[in-house]
């Protein structure tokens, strides 16, 4: 039985089902999900992340959070954790970094928000010689000072989509025609938590809500406040989205989200306004691009000082990856960043408050 079945059947026999709880079943279904079945990062994988292009995007990642951690007075032991970490490369990276910077390391307890049994796999190996303990929920953070990197972690949790009509919402779902799944809309009604979207938007519109976000970041910061710490998120998308913004990857080019369920990567660009909504209990940073913050952070300095050691390929292929991470018209900035600091400390270099 393939994933496609499941669904078809759970479909033929309740309704349509809300995206939200497709894209789950897509990403997490316990035998059958994308996450659960597969490690899709790298080359041989279906897409490529920040710390897979360069080991420059952990390295400036990890030094920042080690100089908002001696800002802090050196807190030890604290929490140094990452949601959705991949297969570990960004936190190993970070930590190699962070070994010149005296007692960094000995003091983290890292800690690492994973869903997947076969990511889990991979970082237990990454991290060897770190000893990472693995979460399933931000709740379970250890109640000390916590620093913390997520970056592509939002666009990854699953969304409901909704068109406007008048005053009303229909909410975009998945059914099933003739043997197919298909998109349909459920019938027009109130949907409070849009109704600031009526100012910005009419008839047709479609927006897209992810309940699941500010929770998680609203726990982060809460144990920020309580605690000391820092966290810094990247990921793509905008201050307020608007239009429909699902996408399926699969082999490294586009797919129909609909067509091989289980068997490609879905996200949706993260609604930045609703994420900093969620961060009342602590300081954040203005928006930055993505190429901004790692300019201020020196990653051309670092990027010179590596490659006075390479040529040929390996040369070219590192250029090609600094021009990737921070160019405007690559990563540089259809991907975001901002830093979450208590509202005592002084805020992540690199970010503007």
């Amino acid at each position: 039985m393939s994933l496609r079945e499941v669904l078809t059947a759970q479909i033929n026999a309740q309704g349509p089902m809300r995206l939200d709880e497709y894209i789950s079943a897509c990403l997490l279904h316990p035998k059958y999900g994308y996450y659960t079945t597969r490690t899709p990062f790298g080359s041989g994988g279906d897409f490529i992340t920040a710390p897979e292009i360069s080991q420059m995007f952990g390295e400036l990642v990890g030094l920042s959070l080690a100089q908002a951690w001696m800002d802090q007075g050196a807190p030890a032991p604290f929490t140094l954790a990452e949601l959705g970490p991949g297969r570990g490369t960004l936190m190993a990276d970070a930590l190699r970094a962070c070994a010149r910077v005296p007692g960094f390391v000995d003091a983290a307890r890292i800690v690492l928000l994973e869903a997947s049994p076969a990511l889990r796999k991979v970082q237990a190996e990454t991290l060897s010689r770190h000893t990472p303990h693995w979460i399933d929920t931000p709740d379970e953070l250890p109640q000390q000072a916590t620093f913390l990197i997520a970056n592509e972690f939002f666009d990854a949790l699953p969304i409901r989509q909704f068109i406007r009509a008048d005053d009303l919402w229909r909410e975009r779902q998945v059914g099933v025609t003739d043997g197919a799944l298909v998109f349909g809309l459920g019938p027009a009604q109130h949907q409070p938590a849009l109704a600031h979207r009526l100012e910005d938007t009419q008839d047709g519109d479609l927006v897209e809500d992810c309940a699941a976000a500010a929770p998680v970041l609203s726990t982060i910061c809460d144990r920020v406040a309580a605690h000391g710490g820092a966290a810094l998120v990247f990921d793509y998308g905008d201050w307020r989205t608007l239009g429909d913004t699902l996408q399926a990857v699969q082999n490294h080019a586009p797919a129909d989200p609909l067509t091989s369920p289980g068997s490609a990567d879905l996200t949706a660009h993260v609604d930045f306004e609703a994420l900093l909504g969620a961060c009342d209990s602590c300081t954040t940073s203005r928006i930055t691009p993505q190429g901004v913050f790692l300019e201020r952070l020196g990653i051309t300095a670092r990027a010179q000082a590596l490659a006075k050691t390479l040529s040929g390929d390996a040369l070219e292929n590192h250029i090609a990856a600094h021009r990737r991470l921070t160019h405007p018209q690559e990563m540089g900035n259809l991907f975001k960043t901002f830093g979450i600091v208590p509202k005592s400390a002084p805020m992540l270099h690199g970010l503007e408050i």
